[in-house]
């Protein structure tokens, strides 16, 4: 990886974690004047004319807007909602489904509200029918999950020099 494309936490002109971007970003949002910065962990980038302190933390001079990120409707992302635990039987494993609560050839929609993690016997055992038909019990009803803006560092290495900019890791 070149050092142009390492990545460089930005923060809001409220010190709040907004992004994650690249060294490229980061020098041109300093040269611009629109970012200032804040941490130096890595030496220095050298170019034909001048050399740039390459860096770890910059932070917006103006405030920004945070639009909060919704959560995208995926296995993975159900399989996390639901704990890796089957809502029907309860047992907790990795060979999971994704089950409609209400089948899709039903008229159930693909909503957060309507699938759930199922294991394979489960899936089978309740087939086509609704949780009711089937003489089934889901553990917890189904539910989108809440917007959290912090998702963009969940499962993603986190830099030393950032931590203190992170207060949910301190």
């Amino acid at each position: 990886m070149s050092a142009l494309e390492l990545p460089v936490l930005l923060l809001n002109q409220n010190y709040e974690a907004l992004n994650i971007c690249n060294v490229r970003r980061a020098v041109v949002l300093l040269g611009g004047g629109k970012a200032e910065m804040l941490e130096n962990g890595r030496g220095e980038l050298h170019t034909s004319q001048s050399v740039f302190d390459i860096p770890t933390v910059i932070r917006l001079i103006y405030m920004v807007k945070r639009p909060i990120q919704q959560h995208r409707l995926s296995r993975q992302e159900v399989f996390l909602r639901d704990g890796y635990i089957c809502q029907y039987c309860g047992i907790k494993t990795k060979n999971l489904t994704i089950d409609h609560v209400m089948p899709r050839h039903r008229g159930g929609p693909h909503v957060w509200e309507n699938v759930t993690s199922a294991c394979v016997p489960c899936n089978h055992r309740k087939a086509g029918n609704t949780p009711q038909e089937a003489r089934m019990r889901l553990l917890h009803e189904p539910k989108a999950p809440k917007p959290n803006p912090y998702i963009l560092f969940h499962r993603r290495s986190i830099l030393d020099e950032w931590r203190k900019f992170l207060p949910w890791l301190s």
